[in-house]
């Protein structure tokens, strides 16, 4: 019999305070690659799984950066370089007239790079994903949640990280194959 390769342990909680716990508990056990999944919002389960950063303020900042000198550029060069031409005695540099064509592009840029970055970071869209594997996990839109400690994790350890799931209220363990 060929044993295919596991992902990890999943386990099932029947409400939130029960995973909060969990998570906690696990992340103070050193696990460190841990997902949880809950039908809704849980305040502090991303602190409780080590999640405290992301990189999608600094995507947004760029950007933002890029539009905005894109979209001067955009004006400064034609005006000033490409075709110049004498409008009532302005410079060829009028400035003040590039400021709402560069604001504008400012936030569309900023606004692109937000959506598409948190979406690679978020590795969507995610057509398959090993824990769509466990039977019980549809339940996770509806009424389940569920704590998800990686293989891939330094200390795991399948029977040891099987029987400490198992002492944190879960109604039940599975493991998760690939």
């Amino acid at each position: 019999m060929m044993r295919h390769a596991i992902y990890g342990l999943m386990a099932e909680f029947e409400n939130s305070d029960d995973l909060l716990s969990a998570a906690r508990r696990a992340h103070e056990a050193g696990y460190r690659a841990l997902d949880a999944f809950s039908p809704f919002p849980i305040e502090g389960l991303a602190d409780a799984v080590g999640f405290h950063s992301t990189r999608v303020p600094l995507l947004c900042l760029v950007g933002g950066l890029i539009g905005c000198f894109g979209g001067f550029f955009l004006q400064y060069w034609p005006n000033v370089f490409g075709y110049p031409l004498d409008i009532g005695g302005k410079p060829y540099n009028s400035w003040p007239n590039f400021i709402p064509i560069t604001f504008e592009l400012t936030i569309l840029c900023a606004g692109l790079a937000t959506v598409l970055g948190m979406l690679a970071l978020n590795g969507l869209p995610t057509p398959y994903h090993p824990v769509f594997n466990v039977p019980r996990f549809e339940l996770a839109t509806r009424n389940r949640f569920f704590l998800c400690i990686k293989a891939d994790d330094p200390k795991f350890d399948l029977q040891k990280t099987k029987e400490f799931l198992a002492t944190l209220k879960a109604k039940e363990v599975t493991e998760i194959e690939s």
